[in-house]
């Protein structure tokens, strides 16, 4: 295994110092000149060079004819090219002394016998030259810290801290903006499409050397490896939390996976044993996965699995609470100290008992602020599921009749919005308790926007909420038997 980022052969593939590229044009019909702007337009910094025989420039950079015609050896080429021409295209590299590749052409092993004799010759030509490569059959790499996307969609969300490797081009870049929309952003994605030379194995090592890779997620049609990936991961689990989400369990599964990359499928139960063996922990569906890798990249671990919920009416809290115990959660039973301090915030109307149902408050803040932090005080207590709720329209009607000026009501009002926020954001901090929000209201309202941009995991059902939770309280479960083994 290798220990350091840069001796790692995805290193100058996930953060070259400069490119050539192959297959775009000026015509946005081509799905290379799609991806060309898309690298432009994050901004790269380092030299591109489109190599095309005819155009002078492409998107407005100097371009050349042949890849020896270059004034250096660029780090990565990345290819876009009819299946016919990469062999060749890979040979002409090797002897230009380049020594990393991305391929995204496909008609390759996933296209039947003839793709597999074309992926044999692939791979001969790239090792005889020393070349390492991603795919072919794949759309390749986005390093946002690095500002390299060589997809063909722009990249709209922030440098996050989810490290994705992906069988699957096509949802590495349609999570973008899902993303983007919660908060969250990749620190590298990588796409290894048929896995002829780097594959999951490889893109699990370098992802745990990535420093700013918090938590690891991994789509899988197939796994080539098996072994490797197990001895991998049961290494890097200890320090980085991994979520996969399988997609080759069923026939159906199984058939599409064959033809999109050809990838091996295996039955459900056996990439069961392969996760729990790892220390992995299996996701169900892409949404989950993300759920997932957005708790354990920014709550604190949870020391087991009695929960407090606060919520603003039974309904929420009995759902919360169903949800809570389909997954071997458990809801703390208050200690007579915590009882006596919420009392003075619980209206009759309310509840003490766990879920603590609000209904109503005199003081919105105190449901942000005290409660809150008295449950999760109480020395029974693990974590804390909290139901998000600040109407704007009765925020609005208070302030005026509290007396604030019309003219400086939304300047007002948008001040307690991000004061609220700022209480919730403090919350998990003492003690070190994970704190997940959850909510029926829309994800662009501005609380819970504010909050998803800070950092602060708000999830649009308690049933979610639930799960990643629970997920939290399995990897913290995982990392004590890891330590004690």
């Amino acid at each position: 295994m290798i220990n350091s980022l840069e001796n790692h052969p995805l290193y100058r593939i996930a953060a070259p110092r400069s490119i050539a590229f192959f297959g775009a044009s000026n015509r946005f019909t081509s799905m290379g000149t799609n991806q060309l702007h898309s690298l432009i337009s994050l901004g790269f910094k380092g030299p591109i060079y489109p190599i095309h025989p005819k155009e002078p420039q492409v998107l407005g950079l100097k371009a050349f004819k042949e890849v020896d015609l270059l004034p250096e050896s660029p780090d990565l080429a990345v290819m876009v090219l009819p299946t016919a021409l990469v062999l060749e295209t890979v040979e002409k590299c090797g002897r230009q002394g380049i020594r990393q590749a991305i391929i995204v052409s496909g008609g390759f092993k996933e296209v039947g016998q003839e793709g597999r004799i074309l992926e044999e010759q692939l791979k001969t030509i790239a090792r005889t030259y020393g070349i390492r490569f991603l795919g072919p059959n794949c759309l390749g790499v986005t390093n946002p810290h690095h500002q390299l996307n060589t997809t063909f969609l722009p990249y709209t969300a922030a440098p996050g801290f989810i490290g994705f490797a992906s069988q699957s081009g096509s949802f590495l870049t349609q999570l973008f903006d899902y993303l983007g929309v919660l908060g969250l952003g990749f620190s590298t994605a990588l796409s290894v499409g048929n896995e002829a030379d780097i594959d999951l194995v490889d893109c699990l090592e370098y992802l745990a050397l990535s420093p700013q890779t918090k938590v690891i997620g991994l789509y899988i049609e197939g796994l080539r490896r098996g072994r490797a990936f197990i001895e991998r991961a049961r290494t890097i689990v200890p320090h980085k939390p991994i979520v996969a989400y399988y997609v080759g369990g069923s026939e159906a599964g199984k058939r599409a996976g064959l033809s999109h990359t050809g990838a091996l499928a295996g039955p459900d139960r056996l990439y069961d044993g392969v996760f729990q063996q790892s220390g992995i922990i299996r996701a169900n569906s892409m949404t989950e996965l993300f759920d997932f890798c957005w708790v354990l990249g920014t709550c604190p671990p949870s020391r087991g699995k009695r929960l407090a919920i606060q919520t603003h009416s039974g309904g929420p809290g009995a759902t919360a609470a169903d949800a809570c115990g389909r997954e071997g959660l458990v809801l703390t039973d208050f200690s007579p100290a915590t009882l006596d301090r919420l009392a003075p915030f619980v209206p009759h109307t309310g509840s003490l008992n766990n879920p603590v149902d609000i209904t109503f408050s005199k003081n919105p803040l105190d449901f942000f602020q005290e409660i809150p932090r008295t449950l999760l005080e109480d020395p029974q207590t693990n974590g804390l599921l909290i139901y998000l709720m600040l109407p704007e329209e009765h925020l609005r009607r208070s302030l005026l009749h509290q007396g604030i000026p019309e003219d400086q009501l939304e300047d007002t009002l948008d001040q307690v919005i991000k004061m609220t926020a700022q209480s919730i954001i403090s919350l998990p901090k003492n003690p070190q308790k994970p704190v997940i929000g959850f909510t029926y209201r829309s994800q662009i309202d501005r609380l819970i926007q504010l909050l998803q941009h800070k950092g602060f995991p708000v999830l649009p059902s308690p049933e979610r909420a639930a799960r990643a939770m629970a997920a939290l309280v399995r990897y913290q479960r995982i990392k004590e038997v890891r330590a004690q083994s």
